[in-house]
């Protein structure tokens, strides 16, 4: 679970992490109001739970709260890669020396976490990777020990970082621990020209199966950012929408996330997350074709599903009555294997649609989706 920037502030806060002053707004009128409690400078940024928002203009300063208040108006109902600004956090200006990146992260493969740090923050970290990695630090932290003040001081200087970050290092290794934590980041964390170190960004990933011990922020998302998600939700499917054109719908979070792994290894990107779950009935697969179809993002779609508990033929019977409903104008490539194959190859045989095709394996039906969605115009 994604918490939102000022959620993810909050605890930031509790944890004796130095952040600005802020406040969030849902209308331009309120920016305006805020901007004046908070000294009238300000940034503007939007709360959407995805990336890269200063680039696409979710993110601006204000020089007082009229400003503000027309910066608030341009952000608010903004689309950031699929999201809706629906609020907007004024934080107050702080004066930059420097700016640094620092994160904790689950390494799954490895059974740990692991610390990532650079001096050359404010920027895409994934840049700095690729472009310079050794100015990138990568400390692996055993779970047992945790980041006590050695630890903290050995990830600031494996980054070049000031040896007053240990502090915070320590600090934000306590919100990834007490909070139930997945993903812990703070990009940038600045030092101004006083000495004092803060947070100006904050990024929390808190896990789903400790859900019951975070209650403070109650039910996530009641509006959703992207109306498909709350579709979907509401239609009981596993859905989350992704940067790309081809859509994907399978029955199983593993075998989802494999067409994940074989779409963008043959060059396309995925559109979505949809797991239509084990024992999926003929009107579920109807109702994930529905939210999938809806995306105007969406130039080709790719149903993979091995048929166990789910039988082919119930999957194929779905695809068919939810043509019936939708007027298909994009690609469908479709994999059926497992149980009742045959049959369900055969209804879609017979109902002879010309943009359906059928491919017998998974990498083949990636290779072909990606094929037609980058010749496919979106509609």
């Amino acid at each position: 679970m994604d918490l939102y920037e000022h959620q993810a502030r909050e605890l930031f806060e509790e944890h004796g992490i130095l952040v600005p002053r802020a406040e969030v707004a849902t209308s331009a009128e309120e920016a305006r109001a805020c901007a004046a409690r908070l000294g009238g400078r300000v940034l503007v940024k939007a709360q959407v739970k995805a990336g890269g928002r200063g680039k696409a203009g979710g993110v601006k300063r204000a020089a007082d709260p009229p400003a503000a208040e027309l910066m608030a108006r341009q952000i608010l109902g903004m689309d950031i890669k699929g999201h809706t600004v629906r609020a907007v956090m004024l934080a107050q200006s702080v004066a930059i020396e420097s700016e640094f990146y620092v994160s904790y992260a689950l390494d799954r493969a490895a059974g740990q976490f692991l610390a990532i740090a650079s001096a050359e923050g404010g920027m895409d970290i994934e840049d700095v990777a690729a472009t310079r990695p050794e100015a990138v630090a990568r400390v692996p932290i055993d779970p047992g020990e945790g980041v006590v003040r050695h630890k903290a001081a050995e990830i600031a200087a494996a980054a070049g970082l000031p040896a007053e970050a240990a502090d915070t290092l320590t600090a934000l290794w306590n919100v990834l621990i007490r909070e139930d934590a997945l993903l812990v980041e703070v990009n940038p964390l600045v030092r101004t020209p006083q000495g004092q170190l803060i947070a100006l960004d904050a990024k929390v990933t808190l896990d789903d199966n400790a859900h019951f011990r975070q209650a403070r922020w109650g039910v996530q998302d009641t509006a959703y950012d992207d109306e498909r998600e709350a579709v979907a939700a509401a239609k009981g499917l596993t859905y989350v929408k992704l940067d790309g054109q081809v859509g994907v719908i399978g029955n199983g979070a593993g075998l989802v996330m494999a067409t994940l792994d074989a779409v963008a290894g043959r060059g396309a990107r995925p559109a979505n997350f949809l797991d239509i779950g084990g024992g999926a009935s003929a009107q579920v697969m109807a109702d994930g074709l529905g939210v999938v179809l809806g995306d105007p993002s969406v130039t080709c779609v790719l149903v993979n599903v091995f048929g166990g508990i789910t039988a082919c033929d119930a999957v194929a019977d779905g695809i068919v009555r939810a043509l019936e409903s939708v007027r298909l104008t994009k690609p469908l490539v479709v994999r059926l294997d497992g149980n009742n194959a045959a049959r369900g190859r055969a209804v879609l045989d017979a109902c002879a649609h010309p943009l359906v095709e059928q491919a017998t394996t998974m990498d083949g039906a990636a290779r072909r989706a990606a094929e037609l969605a980058h010749v496919a115009p979106a509609v």
